[in-house]
């Protein structure tokens, strides 16, 4: 079967992107094994920050991240925080990227994240036993690194500067979201309250 990028194809950010909004399950059509054993780290946080900017212009929390199998780098997951546009309070783009892998073995994976995952995202990817997570921005958020390195995952931290300005970007246009995303709608009850 010939596919649209071969190891002759750039990989910018208009390949990336097209990576980013193609289901996962029809990415054997868009890419070949070459093209996709030359995808780098730097290539494949650009892809969750692309994922993270879907989100973003859907009107929900740009965070968005991807999974990737160490040895052949086929990427078997990705997803979107979508808390705002599926009104659920943890679709955040660790989840939803876990979820589109489905049933795996993932301590052969790395999960590519466009930001320091939060707790539960945090405490999710040790018990999935993810071998290592790739963390684009830790300029906006962090915390959690040394939590997954004390159970075992390997941390590494690639920060991409559009997704930390698409974070930031965010954060001030819509501090409310933020924090709802982050802590639950009774933090802003209990600021509110205040």
């Amino acid at each position: 079967m010939k596919t649209l990028f071969n190891k002759q194809t750039d990989k910018n950010d208009e390949a990336l992107r097209a990576i980013a909004h193609m289901p996962t399950r029809s990415l054997d059509v868009l890419m070949d094994q070459e093209f996709t054993l030359g995808l780098s780290d730097t290539d494949l946080m650009r892809v969750a920050v692309l994922l993270a900017e879907k989100s973003y212009n859907e009107g929900g929390c740009p965070i968005g991240a991807v999974i990737v199998d160490n040895s052949t780098r086929e990427i078997l997951g990705k997803g979107h925080n979508t808390l705002v546009q599926e009104s659920h309070p943890y679709n955040h783009g660790e989840t939803s990227a876990i979820r589109d892998a489905g049933r795996i073995d993932f301590s052969k994976t790395t999960l590519f994240t466009s930001l320091s995952p939060c707790d539960i995202c945090a405490t999710l990817i040790y018990m999935r036993g993810f071998s290592q997570v790739v963390i684009g921005d830790v300029t906006n958020a962090s915390g959690n690194e040394s939590l997954l390195e004390s159970r075992g995952v390997q941390v590494k931290v690639l920060e991409d500067s559009l997704g930390i300005k698409l974070y930031a970007r965010f954060r001030s246009e819509k501090p409310d979201q933020d924090l709802e995303d982050w802590q639950g709608v009774s933090a802003l009850k209990k600021r509110d309250d205040q």
